[in-house]
């Protein structure tokens, strides 16, 4: 039966057109005498969580009690998108507020041509191998305009948008603190030769090793000792918590912005034995992975993997019982994402999970794709008891959390892609985005992308580093795995997209990241 059609409207097509008065609710600053009035703000980011790593979006192998128990009173989204499916262009879109056809920083770019990057002894011996490619100096990001409210900043855990020797640390970017990983390639060592502070690597007494170490000769990869020489005194993740705390106790008594940036559950898989031990006993024993490519040995993959987030968890509710027990709980926000959808490689096992439920997790739908599997998030609120519990269907992405944070802080919000969601939070009438828009340039695989999400409608355009311009169209309200192709059905729909498309894309100045998109003729 031939569908019906739809008129060539971009604001017809979305759920509601942006209102004119839009809702902000600006809270007030602290009173002269310094009583604050104004919330605590945790922004928790994982990396390469997917959708449906949490029990509260349907994970049924890992247990998230703590995370759900934030979901369960507070506000969880159900189309909330990263701004990227992959970590640095993601977490460029989160930090200035500008989606991928704006944002500097548009996929992940190691700078290869400076040397050796990718050993961890050629980065401990030369600071200038470290980093990502860097955001440009004085770039307004979401640090720098909560610092200018008044807030204390912090980042602790991954940076992963420039280098030691760059003008782009979270020291340059707003952040009155930093802990941990300036690099994200330093982060997939759990057990790292150092942490920087601030700017200043601290020293730790792990083992030496390199990615891509492999097991003894002759070791038995059955036998977990096999896998000591991975281990050492210092695991990031209790180093990185350690730091939160003292943080929030040193600033208990001013309002304080703080984003935990976690490695949890990125590769290399690597966990706490007893963490570990406890999903063996759940899952039974498994096959180690000890040949695959890039990161370390694994004895027992699955288990791991759920540790990993497990512990996540759990130090999520140490967090959250801290904060109660020094009086900041019911003044804090807490937010709980991931920056791109889960992965695939020889050590994670992402449909064994089903991480991206109820997406596919399956290669080529999750992270480095624009499949809902790669850039559809997890997202919770929680204040306290001072949110009124929800499940909330706003359609937004990363951009939307600066102009949040600036209505939370009360102040103005610098020109972004975003839209504060304050409202949905609050109860109050929602502004919603005429479209969310997406672009990736060729990556690993990858020939290049573009999305659009408008209303009820995804598009999809795939390989356009080569040229192509035939676009997919999926209503994702009812085809939430992406297998219905209607674009032949809507074709207003697709003009409609093609122009929000051509509206949304700028060149980038760096040219690894450059998209040259074909237009199709649109009569």
């Amino acid at each position: 039966m031939k569908q019906s059609r739809v008129t060539l409207s971009v604001a017809a097509l979305t759920l509601a057109t942006t209102a004119t008065d839009a809702y902000a609710e600006a809270l007030p600053k602290s009173t002269t005498n310094g009583a604050k009035q104004r919330p605590n703000v945790i922004f928790i980011l994982l990396d390469d969580a997917g959708y449906g790593d949490f029990g509260c979006y349907g994970q049924t192998k890992i247990e998230t009690p703590n995370i759900d128990a934030l979901a369960e009173r507070g506000v969880r989204f159900t189309d909330m998108y990263a701004g990227a499916p992959v970590s640095a262009p993601s977490r460029c879109c989160l930090m200035t507020g500008l989606h991928s056809g704006h944002a500097q920083i548009r996929s992940n770019d190691e700078m290869t041509e400076r040397g050796n990057v990718w050993s961890i002894k050629a980065m401990r011996d030369n600071a200038e191998l470290e980093g990502q490619a860097p955001m440009a100096e004085g770039t307004t990001t979401l640090a720098t305009v909560m610092k200018e409210a008044g807030y204390t900043t912090a980042m602790i855990g991954k940076w992963g948008l420039g280098g030691p020797t760059s003008k782009s640390k979270p020291t340059d970017m707003g952040f009155d603190y930093f802990y941990g990983y300036l690099c994200q390639r330093m982060a997939q060592c759990y057990y790292p030769p150092y942490l920087y502070n601030n700017d200043v690597r601290e020293y730790t007494t792990n083992p030496e090793m390199d990615l891509g170490d492999r097991l003894d000769v002759g070791a038995d990869p059955y036998d977990v000792s096999s896998y000591d020489k991975f281990k050492g005194d210092t695991y990031s993740p209790d180093a990185i918590y350690d730091k939160i705390e003292s943080f929030i106790d040193n600033n208990r008594e001013q309002e304080f912005f703080l984003m935990w940036t976690t490695t949890i559950p990125h590769s290399a898989l690597t966990a706490p034995e007893e963490w570990v031990a406890k999903y063996v006993a759940k899952f039974g024993d498994e096959e180690p992975v000890y040949r695959g490519k890039g990161y370390f040995p694994t004895r027992y993959p699955k288990a791991t993997y759920a540790a990993m987030i497990s512990y996540l968890d759990f130090q999520i509710g140490k967090l959250v019982a801290s904060l109660k027990a020094k009086g900041l709980y019911d003044n804090t926000i807490i937010m709980v994402t991931s920056d791109n959808g889960p992965t695939h490689n020889a050590y994670t096992n992402t449909n064994w999970f089903d991480c991206a439920h109820p997406f596919r997790s399956d290669k080529g739908w999750t992270k480095r794709s624009l499949h809902e599997g790669g850039i559809r998030m997890p997202f919770i609120v929680a204040w306290g008891d001072k949110l009124r519990p929800a499940v909330s269907d706003y359609i937004g992405y990363f951009p939307d959390v600066m102009p949040t944070l600036c209505d939370i802080a009360g102040v103005k919000c610098p020109q972004t892609d975003g839209i504060s969601f304050l409202p949905t939070l609050k109860g109050k009438r929602q502004p919603k985005h005429d479209y969310l828009y997406w672009e990736f340039p060729k990556f690993k695989g990858g020939n290049g992308w573009l999305s659009v999400r408008m209303g009820r409608w995804k598009a999809l355009v795939e390989d356009v580093a080569d040229g192509n311009t035939r676009m997919q169209l999926y209503d994702i309200t009812t085809d939430v795995r992406e297998e219905n192709d209607l674009a032949a059905e809507y074709p207003e729909v697709v003009a409609a997209m093609w122009s929000a498309i051509q509206k949304s894309h700028t060149d980038a100045n760096n040219p690894l990241f450059q998209l040259d998109i074909k237009y199709p003729t649109i009569e």
